[in-house]
């Protein structure tokens, strides 16, 4: 499965140090999850790719438990997307 999260600040006078909490909360993710950054904004986008048949709730519930981390808890997840259900790896196709 395919999914973007959306996270943003909990709080806006939270210092503007988006692309280092972004690696930080990737860090934070389960390790067999590929995970990519694709903005750090402001806000943070994540593409998670899971091949062990997580479904969108149990990534936004794993992705919320580490957001309670407290090196990122100023930040929320806002969304959490499905773009694609199966292997998006081409090789498996």
């Amino acid at each position: 499965m395919l999914v973007e999260l959306t996270i943003k600040r909990i709080t806006p006078e939270a210092p503007d140090n988006s692309p280092i909490d972004g690696v930080r909360i990737l860090s934070l993710l389960p390790a067999q999850w590929r995970k990519e950054l694709i903005a750090a904004n402001g806000e943070i986008v994540v593409r998670v790719h899971t091949d062990d048949g997580a479904t969108a709730a149990q990534v936004r519930v794993k992705a919320t438990a580490a957001l309670t981390a407290p090196e990122v808890s100023h930040w929320r997840l806002a969304t959490c997307d499905i773009l694609a259900i199966g292997h998006p790896d081409p090789r498996r196709q």
